[in-house]
């Protein structure tokens, strides 16, 4: 990845928000660079008002963005408005002299190719911070960094729901080298939800809900903790 020059380091950015661990070593990686990501970027589906795969709530997510002191632009859309919903935020952030989009993808080309020409075509710069490099490194420098996930859902058989709740740190690290599948999830695996790191004001208060079957995933419902 290259690095900005000083007229794009004094430019804002936004960066597309999972809330899982790839989007938050994405916003590490930016910030290392000297990127002003000054927006997060969720898209989440409407009927059940959680983020798709990662069945996160949208108040986890508004929860992470206020522990992270970055605003958050929340857009609730079903499957088949997506595209037109994106296209239209992407003019948004154009219009109020946003540069560019950061997002977290490691090597699903046709994924990247996807939002890379949407986004070039709005006049905005592409990011990906994290793209090609090996997905086992890439978790291990999420751990080594202090950040902690859990994870909130996972492909059957790929791995099983014994794996939902599972903490993503050092000894998740040996345990998911063990399984025959890339390591970050990132053909959808696993997905998870980032609660503490060196980005965070404070860690966001979770606790584990009821886990539900969704036809090939099994979810993790994660809650607020009180005071959260």
């Amino acid at each position: 990845m290259r690095s900005p020059s000083s007229s794009e380091s004094a430019e804002r950015y936004a960066l597309m928000w999972s809330g899982g661990k790839d989007s938050a070593l994405a916003l590490m990686r930016a910030r290392a660079t000297g990127l002003d990501v000054s927006r997060l970027l969720n898209f989440y589906d409407p009927a059940t008002d959680r983020v798709r795969f990662h069945a996160t709530r949208t108040d986890l997510i508004r929860a992470q963005a206020d522990a992270l002191g970055i605003d958050l632009r929340q857009l609730g859309t079903p499957w088949e408005r997506y595209e037109a919903t994106f296209l239209e935020m992407l003019a948004e952030l154009n219009r109020e002299g946003f540069a560019g989009v950061v997002f977290g993808d490691i090597h699903l080309a046709d994924v990247r190719a996807w939002y890379e020409e949407r986004v070039r075509a709005a006049g905005l710069t592409h990011v990906e911070p994290i793209w090609g490099e090996a997905p086992a490194a890439l978790v291990a420098e999420f751990v080594a960094s202090g950040s902690r996930a859990v994870i909130t859902c996972c492909e059957l058989p790929k791995l099983d729901d014994s794996w939902l709740g599972r903490i993503i740190d050092e000894r998740f690290l040996d345990d998911i080298r063990a399984v025959p599948i890339d390591p970050a999830g990132e053909n959808g695996e696993y997905h998870s939800f980032t609660f503490a790191g060196p980005m965070f004001r404070a860690p966001v208060p979770w606790r584990a809900g009821a886990r539900r079957r969704d036809g090939e995933f099994v979810q993790l419902d994660l809650e607020l903790s009180p005071g959260g």
